[in-house]
């Protein structure tokens, strides 16, 4: 045995073995893609794997599909499920899968770009293909991958190290260093044909050292000398795309007010986000919160925050809950906390009033309203 166990991931129960559509797996770099699609391949007989940035088939280009297929046809056993990881890298690599799926095979593609993967996905394989997004490790993984027992403990421990497998095997800051450089330089630079990267680079800082903050793209704008709103804007959207940062609006039946009011900012991971911007004070209560915002993502339902400026504040609702997030309820914090869950909760709809906190368990009523404050580590795992 190694130091560290193969993690089966959580995602792969909810993938089907076989399918009509191609099955596309997209998230951020670095983020375990490959060995998810390697599960995966492990439930077929005799499937067939190319890694599309291999040396040796730079500049594929569409003008060598044929021979391609002929090649797959030649090694594959008919009927074999056919993977290809990094697809962004072969210009019109949809219309390839498109003649995989004509040609009856089941097809799982990998990719590091949202937007890219989303616009070329839909317009090519339009009503045929499945997406599934792949995160770093949950707080079930992690605890798995380190061998630790889940508890306020290992919760603590996974806040500073978030759960991007390559970190946690070799315990190196600069690979997460390179990781933000990578993405900010190659799939958003490069690809966007940006001159510089200074602004972008400048933006995705300053939301990883404010997560969970409300901003407006004007209050961005001139916060960090951006020359202009539309900038910003489209700052904001590449690191969108990128899985570096994901944007939270504010709950409203109004779909005009949705659209207005200032979107609240998540990191794709706490390590990430500690390493490559370090806070001078303990952050525990932002980090927690960023992890139940990424636990709550990763479901796929519908999430907001709620409140009223200078008057409450819900951290996350949901279809089925009012969630409040701190490092621990005390006499001070308690009346602002427990006001945000009530005005949440007379919001339409019925929810599950519910208090998370690194360790402490309780429950009480407050103005008719059962509350349950609850461990986070014990959702977390729940969760997963």
């Amino acid at each position: 045995m190694g130091p560290h166990p193969e993690v089966p991931r959580e995602l792969a129960a909810g993938i089907p073995s076989r399918s009509a559509h191609a099955i596309v797996l997209t998230g951020v770099r670095r983020c375990g893609k490959s060995i998810l699609q390697a599960q995966l391949m492990k439930r077929q007989k005799s499937p067939f794997f190319c890694n599309l940035e291999d040396a040796r088939l730079y500049g594929l280009s569409s003008a060598d599909f044929p021979a391609f297929l002929s090649v797959i046809e030649e090694l594959a056993p008919r009927g074999a499920a056919i993977y290809l990881d990094e697809v962004q890298e072969v210009p019109e690599w949809q219309r390839l899968v498109r003649s995989l799926l004509d040609r009856g095979r089941t097809v799982c593609v990998t990719g590091s770009k949202a937007s890219l993967l989303g616009r070329e996905v839909g317009s090519r394989l339009t009503g045929r293909h499945l997406s599934f997004e792949v995160f770093p490790f949950s707080f079930g993984e992690y605890v798995a991958y380190t061998r630790q027992r889940p508890g306020p403990a290992a919760l603590g421990r996974y806040l500073d190290d978030g759960g991007f497998p390559g970190y946690l095997r070799d315990r190196d800051p600069r690979i997460l260093e390179e990781l933000l450089r990578d993405v900010v330089e190659r799939d958003i630079a490069v690809r966007r044909r940006l001159r510089e990267v200074r602004h972008v680079m400048n933006l995705v800082l300053f939301l990883f050292a404010n997560t969970g903050q409300a901003f407006s793209l004007q209050s961005l704008t001139k916060s960090l000398a951006i020359p202009a709103v539309a900038q910003t804007s489209r700052s904001v959207e590449y690191l969108l795309d990128s899985y570096l940062l994901f944007a939270l609006p504010r709950f409203s039946t109004s779909f005009k007010k949705r659209v207005i009011a200032p979107n609240k900012y998540y990191a794709i991971d706490n390590g990430l986000r500690r390493v490559v911007s370090p806070q001078p004070n303990p952050d525990v209560g932002r980090r927690l919160e960023n992890a139940v915002f990424l636990a709550l993502r990763q479901e796929g339902g519908p999430i907001s925050y709620a409140g009223e400026k200078d008057s409450w504040e819900c951290d996350f609702v949901t279809d089925r809950e009012a969630i409040q997030v701190c490092a621990e309820l005390t006499p001070y914090n308690r009346e602002r906390e427990v006001k945000g869950l009530l005005e949440a909760c007379r919001l339409s709809g019925r929810r599950r009033a519910l208090l998370l906190t690194l360790n402490q368990r309780d429950g009480f009523v407050e103005q008719g309203l059962k509350i349950e404050v609850k461990p986070a580590w014990e959702w977390l795992i729940e969760r997963s």
